[in-house]
């Protein structure tokens, strides 16, 4: 698969996605130099969604809590507190002056996709291990998320 470019504000993400990402959901974590880019002044929107560099960053292959009137009539959100879950994930964050980002897409809201990389690790791993979202393997493009989290998080 050719490598595809986005550009978000003032992020430019380049990812490739390809069988060597997922070796049937036993690799080893992801070290953060394996992410490809890095996204600055980001702040948490909600338990799976970041705002960075004037757009949005959705993490790979979770779903987190809605905010109360953010959950479609007829839909199957994510249990929980969806205040405790930005909380979770603002402190796996960190600081949010720098993340590094592995961009794999879009969703059909324009966000983009990525696996991302806070002070604490990747951070859909970081709301997993919390059991501050659920794994989506529909969500998880490329099986990415499968083979990066520990298989007890997901």
């Amino acid at each position: 698969m050719k490598p595809a470019l986005l550009l978000l504000g003032g992020l430019t993400g380049l990812a490739t996605l390809g069988a060597a990402a997922v070796s049937g959901g036993t690799a080893a974590p992801r070290s953060s130099s394996a992410y490809t880019d890095s996204a600055t002044n980001c702040r948490v929107v909600d338990g799976d969604t970041l705002h960075c560099d004037g757009g949005r960053i959705r993490l790979l292959g979770i779903d987190a809590p809605e905010l109360p009137g953010h959950c479609a009539q007829g839909r199957a959100c994510a249990p929980g507190d969806p205040y405790a879950s930005s909380r979770t994930l603002a402190d796996g964050m960190g600081d949010g002056r720098s993340l590094k980002i592995e961009t794999v897409g879009s969703d059909r809201y324009g966000r983009t996709l990525a696996l991302v990389w806070g002070a604490r690790g990747d951070l859909s791993c970081w709301q997993l291990t919390h059991r501050a979202a659920i794994y989506k393997p529909r969500w998880d493009n490329g099986g990415l998320v499968a083979a990066t989290c520990p298989r007890d998080a997901q």
